[in-house]
């Protein structure tokens, strides 16, 4: 069983930004391709899984990626991460977590957190009182954990963080390995999506696609 895994959840609505944030241009790129392109600097492409909704039309991935849907729609990110932690349980121990809105993610920092993870269940980055859940790496042993809270209807990430062993890392000490913190700029909305663009435009976290 190879260690590590990744999840990228792309079934969101993407109402803010008003187009489907997958099929977003960036750079020589578009959205989705570029994050598996960048998760696959660390983690094996057979280990990558997508979540997408049911409906959603996504670009052109490596055939090596496993695409996923969640089981039931609209339910937030836990539904997501269950059904990447069901397809990776028995493949990877632990999972790296990411959106598709994070173009500037870098592989370091992906390591990185995989690192800090040491004996606990979960490490999430944390700024102030808000954590960034799709930054974070879980072990795939919690999705009983999360599967009891999907079936409660406690979709909020913290009653998770709540109810197994979470090491919560301050976002300033990540900046060691992420100077700006990039790897946390989720495009949410068209003036972060244009903010991403200029950094890439600017050279910044770019790199000829692979594939």
């Amino acid at each position: 069983m190879n260690k590590h895994g990744a999840i990228i959840l792309c079934g969101g609505k993407s109402s803010r930004m008003g187009s489907s944030k997958a099929l977003l241009p960036i750079g020589q790129e578009v959205m989705l391709p570029r994050i598996v392109r960048i998760v696959s600097e660390v983690i094996p492409l057979e280990h990558i899984v997508v979540v997408s909704a049911a409906d959603q039309k996504l670009p052109t991935l490596p055939d090596e990626v496993t695409i996923t849907q969640d089981a039931r729609a609209e339910r937030g990110p836990l539904e997501g991460l269950a059904a990447g932690l069901r397809t990776l349980t028995g493949k990877a121990e632990t999972a790296f977590v990411t959106g598709c809105d994070v173009p500037l993610l870098k592989p370091e920092f992906i390591s990185h957190m995989f690192a800090l993870l040491a004996d606990n269940d979960i490490v999430v980055p944390k700024e102030g009182k808000f954590h960034h859940p799709l930054a974070a790496v879980y072990r795939t042993s919690v999705l009983q954990q999360v599967q009891h809270l999907l079936d409660d209807d406690q979709l909020r990430p913290l009653f998770l963080f709540e109810k197994v062993k979470t090491r919560e890392v301050p976002v300033e000490d990540l900046r060691i390995i992420d100077a700006e913190l990039d790897s946390l700029l989720n495009c949410n909305n068209p003036d972060d999506y244009q903010q991403a663009l200029r950094k890439v435009k600017g050279g910044m976290g770019d790199r000829e696609p692979q594939h």
